[in-house]
């Protein structure tokens, strides 16, 4: 995965660039091709705030995490559970739509059309 991370407001790290590395390869893992993730950290008064634009193929995920009393690992973690869980989702959308599991158009029952 190609990630590149930018600080805003916030001095660099490379304790919490190591972290945004491991947290977003285990995402990687679970993508079928590769990805790039940009990543914005930055704090506004007494908030930490990680944004992450993900592209994959056909997949784009934009998703912000934040944290109170400026914790930036708890703020990359809740955005990091916030992309795994729309990653299933497409995953799941996508095995459904292969599958022929159209449950949602077969439920609904057209209206008659009255002509005169």
């Amino acid at each position: 995965m190609n990630i590149s991370i930018t600080f805003k407001n916030v001095p660099s790290s490379d304790a919490v660039k190591s972290h945004v590395e491991k947290k977003l390869n285990k995402l990687d893992k679970m993508l079928e091709y590769p990805a790039e993730a940009q990543v914005v950290l930055s704090e506004e008064k007494l908030h930490s705030i990680a944004e992450v634009n993900l592209i994959c193929n056909k997949l784009k995920i934009h998703a912000r995490g934040e944290a109170e009393e400026n914790n930036m690992y708890l703020a990359i973690d809740n955005v990091v559970e916030k992309i795994k869980i729309q990653i299933t989702k497409f995953k799941d959308k996508q095995k459904r739509h292969l599958a022929g599991d159209k449950q949602s158009i077969k439920d609904e029952v057209p209206e008659p059309v009255e002509t005169e």
